[in-house]
């Protein structure tokens, strides 16, 4: 990011989103983001994993 060159910079934007959300909502919501975070990558595995297996066979369409 452009905008954050120096360490000065990352300081002033922590405390402005402190001051914004409060000290008290912050551990809640970064506890949140992390059990979304969670979610979505075993959503994006189990898509991954269903590409990967063959089609189970009907077993009414058995040939004999």
């Amino acid at each position: 990011m452009p905008f954050l060159r120096e360490p000065s910079h990352i300081l002033l934007l922590l405390i402005v989103v402190v001051v914004l959300f409060g000290a008290k909502r912050l551990p809640d919501s970064a506890r949140s983001l992390g059990k979304s975070m969670r979610i979505f990558k075993g959503e994006m595995k189990e898509m991954k994993e269903d590409g990967k297996k063959p089609e189970d066979k009907d077993p009414d369409s058995v040939e004999k």
